[in-house]
């Protein structure tokens, strides 16, 4: 499987809590290949900016040290992005649903809002 974290379950990765028995064995899972979006990484930083959120000085060191590979932003996930339905109105989401969908991946999450896309889910 290639799997791409939505960014709260990459930060209850990193702080090892709640995520579902089935999304942490996929993590876990040496034949799966868990990518992790520069957007979520970009809307983390957002957060912890502006004081809502306490990371790792390092989130993304933290998450290399875990064997996740780096996700870009492209002109493709950009158009895709822009182009879906207004189900979900947050852009770091709706760039998480394009990558998703045009690079083949599940997405771990636990936002119900993206089931009205269509693309591979994991409930995290």
């Amino acid at each position: 499987m290639r799997a791409l974290l939505d960014t709260h379950v990459l930060i209850w990765w990193a702080r090892d809590e709640k995520l579902t028995t089935a999304a942490r064995a996929a993590i876990q899972d040496g034949d799966t290949e868990v990518l992790v979006s520069a957007a979520s990484i970009w809307e983390a930083e957002i957060k912890a900016a502006a004081g809502k959120l306490e990371l790792s000085p390092d989130l993304f060191g933290d998450v290399r040290g875990h064997g996740f590979r780096e996700l870009s932003i492209d002109v493709d996930h950009a158009i895709e992005a822009a182009r879906l339905p207004m189900h979900h109105p947050d852009p770091f989401d709706r760039m998480l649903i394009a990558q998703a969908r045009l690079e083949g991946l599940v997405l771990l999450t636990r936002d119900p809002a993206f089931r009205a896309y269509d693309v591979q889910l994991l409930d995290a």
